[in-house]
């Protein structure tokens, strides 16, 4: 599921075992508030949404557990590569999330983290989590794919 990223978007990373882990939902672009050293190791690519969630806390959103690696050429002052972000949202959409991430079974799950026209922003999304036979299904359905791209190539040659 590649999508064609628009020109002012400079993709940082994925989350690409979200796909296969988790039901995605709704998804959301949220800005994030980050200090200067975490802006400039972003811009050389330096981030991981590996074990990443985002959490709704006191009735502000925060990312957890983003991993950007300190900037190596900074003095003083560099950040903490673990800290939690503030996460930048409407209002009408923190209520929904709030709402939403209520009900059993929903999480928000960071996907990618990306500069768009100069800012950092996080997409997230409201998941809920698969089930092993759920997996199973999904990683039968991209081997099917596979084969009939690869059948389709054949006997197009």
């Amino acid at each position: 599921m590649k999508t064609e990223a628009p020109k002012n978007v400079k993709m940082i990373c994925q989350n690409k075992k979200a796909h296969f882990e988790y039901e995605l939902g709704d998804r959301f672009e949220a800005g994030l508030i980050l200090t200067g050293t975490e802006v400039k190791s972003l811009r050389l690519g330096k981030g991981s949404l590996v074990d990443a969630y985002a959490r709704i806390i006191q009735g502000e959103p925060y990312l957890i557990g983003a991993n950007i690696t300190p900037y190596p050429q900074a003095y003083f002052g560099n950040h903490e590569p673990l800290r939690r972000r503030k996460l930048l949202l409407h209002k009408q959409e923190v209520k929904r999330l709030i709402g939403k991430t209520l009900e059993k079974g929903f999480s928000l799950v960071p996907l990618r983290l990306y500069f768009k026209n100069g800012l950092a922003k996080v997409e997230i999304a409201l998941a809920r989590g698969k089930k092993l036979h759920d997996k199973r299904h999904s990683l039968k359905e991209a081997d099917s794919k596979r084969e009939m791209a690869r059948a389709v190539r054949e006997y197009n040659r």
